[in-house]
């Protein structure tokens, strides 16, 4: 029935029961999102790892660039030769038609990773979302409780299409194998983030490797912050992250027998694409099973190329940019543990995050920083649980010393003005 309003005035109607209840479960997010500097902002001007926003000039350690490759002279000076050969963007779906760059990059990504095979699609998201029901198919899926929000979106779709999902504790393969023990239709699919993007820590990849092989699963690893910046150890390597920066698989000295491992090029990389490492019978399933390479539009050319070039910049001095990657993430990390503060990396690897005492006191939190010229990531509920309400320090080889050392100071004065949490017994990796 039309409601009727008298001349002037406009209709109003009541707003949905489950948009209230979305709006109360986000409150404390919406509420950070409206009022502090640094969530939603627009970024009028770079200089370097220096942005501003408005008239604030800020040192970024929200970046995801960990390589520094963003602002790499030699990666953007060759991109144009690659759009006067292809144009901006290639408008077929990979289905119709691939420009070689596609094969040349899938190429370069198999022998860096040492697997059998890629696959690349424009995103990670995209690859779980249409990947994860294809493995799972009316099978069971194990996820991690913590595992990435993309990684439960692909789940619920596979939970749409059939498959049975379980969720084990957070990085616990005792919690797993007893789910594992349980049963449960075949395929078997494990769901885990390779380095958790809050924590900076990796998973115990053999464990869950082991477990994967014993009981006829496949594990199916997201390492969004670990590829480009960690990789295979050995008597060479320059710093605790390994050498060829070639993923936590490797880091971890282990196979790709049983695991399926997933990564992306828009961080380390600085550009829009992800890929799948996997057997070739399942990369050639995927080219007539997954939507992405069915029906979405393409990486753009620059992404291509910023990839093609970046791979080799990383073969000829990726281990020296990612040695001084750790040199400045150490004594970021160095400098907390002298504040006595907590933060959860156990691992050293450039990913720092800093809780607060308390949770309410992070939109204040937020406006210190950004006053003070410190640009991070505001961790606010629910993204994480309120007791673990805090910021996240990114820390990227094109950071230089002098934005660290204004970073460590603004820390300090932090610390004087507002409660963190209290160092713990934990001890970094060395």
């Amino acid at each position: 029935m039309t409601a009727r309003v008298s001349s002037g005035q406009a209709a109003v109607m009541p707003r949905p029961a489950w948009i209230d209840k979305w709006l109360g479960a986000c409150k404390d997010l919406a509420d950070l999102e409206r009022s502090n500097p640094m969530t939603d902002a627009v970024v009028d001007e770079i200089d370097g790892r220096m942005i501003r926003i408005g008239d604030q000039w800020l040192a970024d350690f929200a970046s995801c660039n960990y390589l520094g490759f963003d602002l790499e002279r030699e990666i953007i000076d060759a991109i144009p030769a690659y759009l006067d050969r292809w144009g901006t963007h290639p408008s077929w779906s990979r289905l119709l038609g691939s420009p070689v760059l596609y094969p040349q990059l899938e190429e370069r990504l198999t022998q860096l990773l040492g697997a059998d095979d890629t696959l690349v699609l424009p995103t990670i998201t995209l690859i779980h979302t249409s990947v994860i029901p294809v493995l799972a198919g009316s099978g069971t899926v194990y996820v991690d409780r913590r595992a990435h929000k993309t990684i439960y979106e692909g789940c619920e779709l596979a939970a749409a299409h059939g498959a049975t999902v379980k969720r084990f504790a957070f990085e616990d393969a005792d919690d797993l194998e007893r789910l594992l023990k349980e049963g449960g239709p075949s395929p078997r699919l494990i769901c885990l983030d390779g380095v958790n993007s809050m924590t900076g820590n990796a998973v115990d990849v053999p464990a869950f490797a082991e477990l994967a092989r014993a009981y006829g699963a496949l594990l199916y690893v997201d390492d969004a912050h670990g590829f480009g910046v960690i990789g295979e150890r050995g008597d060479e390597e320059t710093s605790p992250y390994g050498s060829r920066g070639n993923g936590v698989v490797r880091y971890a000295g282990e196979s790709y027998d049983h695991v399926i491992f997933v990564a992306g090029l828009s961080k380390a990389y600085s550009s829009l694409g992800a890929f799948i490492a996997c057997p070739s019978e399942l990369k050639r399933l995927l080219k007539t099973a997954a939507p992405p390479y069915l029906y979405s539009g393409p990486s753009p050319i620059a992404s291509l190329a910023t990839a093609l070039v970046g791979l080799e910049v990383n073969e000829r001095r990726g281990d020296e940019v990612r040695a001084d990657l750790w040199r400045k993430t150490s004594r970021v990390l160095d400098s907390l543990d002298a504040l006595g503060v907590h933060t959860p990396n156990r691992s050293g690897f450039p990913i720092v995050e800093v809780p607060l005492a308390r949770h309410e006191d992070i939109d204040a939190v937020g406006r210190f920083l950004f006053d003070n010229g410190i640009y991070v990531t505001l961790a606010a509920y629910p993204l994480v649980p309120r007791k673990e309400v805090g910021f996240r320090i990114q820390i990227t080889a094109a950071n230089t010393d002098a934005e660290i050392a204004q970073l460590v100071d603004v820390l300090h004065r932090l610390t004087n003005g507002f409660d963190l949490q209290p160092a713990r017994d934990e001890r970094r990796a060395a």
